[in-house]
């Protein structure tokens, strides 16, 4: 989802409209040259859901024998994330994987359109929903990600740093991608979710390395850009309807100096 950020407005028209390189005054060039990793955010940025979210929990629901209306299902996911309260950053990783936070969000979705479902239902739904958004064919990879990696992957460190479980690590690996990435930050493991900065922060110390020399692509205004912002990285607004990851690629590989 793609929002407008006043604090963003300042281009970098010389090199690329999309990159910002933030707190960093000796010039996009030398920052390029100090660039030792990039960090990505996972959903939106490297894949998408090959359908809505109401088409697959409808799926979800034929195969444990309920008869949920898609369109209904997707006004009520969207409305239900969008009242998911944030949460503060905790010492060590979330309890069971974060899986507790998806069990509440399925709730709130179910109450709004199937509100008398029984506990066994619900129970079902869930379970098996959980399990359906790991498997292969779900998620699909945008279409210039394999390329961008690929020529990426010997020049710089990569990682993902997402506001996801454990599951994620299964999407990588359907996808074919895992072998690029050295590291998969994932807020369940880390104990901070986007958009605090402290998931930056903390994955920066995982790794040792400084917030000049790891610059993170995503396309969430607040989650990925101001976030990571604000942790000191410079940044790549990867935004899909005016750009893809391949200007990230022509904007390093063309301003690199080896």
């Amino acid at each position: 989802m793609q929002r407008s950020s006043s604090r963003f407005a300042k281009k970098n028209d010389d090199v690329c409209p999309a990159l910002d390189v933030g707190r960093w005054a000796f010039g996009v060039e030398r920052l390029l040259g100090m660039l030792k990793a990039i960090s990505f955010d996972a959903v939106g940025t490297l894949f998408y859901l090959t359908k809505t979210v109401g088409d697959h929990y409808a799926y979800v629901g034929r195969e444990v024998g309920l008869h949920l209306d898609a369109q209904k299902l997707e006004g009520a996911f969207h409305t239900a994330w969008k009242q998911m309260p944030e949460r503060a950053a905790i010492d060590g990783p979330r309890e069971n994987d974060d899986k507790g936070w998806w069990r509440e969000l399925v709730a709130r979705v179910l109450d709004q359109v199937a509100p008398s479902l029984s506990e066994l239902d619900r129970d079902n739904f869930f379970e098996v929903a959980y399990e359906h958004f790991a498997e292969a064919g779900v998620w699909e990879l945008y279409p210039e990600v394999p390329r961008v990696l690929d020529e990426l992957w010997p020049r710089f460190e990569l990682g993902v740093i997402s506001n996801f479980d454990g599951r994620l690590r299964f999407i990588l690996q359907h996808l074919g991608i895992s072998k690029y990435f050295a590291h998969v930050f994932i807020s369940s493991e880390l104990g901070a979710d986007k958009p605090d900065p402290e998931i930056f922060r903390r994955a920066l110390k995982l790794i040792d390395l400084k917030p000049s020399e790891v610059l993170h692509a995503g396309d969430d205004p607040e989650r990925d850009w101001e976030a990571a912002s604000t942790a000191g990285l410079p940044i790549f607004r990867l935004d899909r309807h005016k750009n893809s990851l391949r200007d990230l690629f022509a904007t390093l590989t063309t301003n690199r100096h080896e």
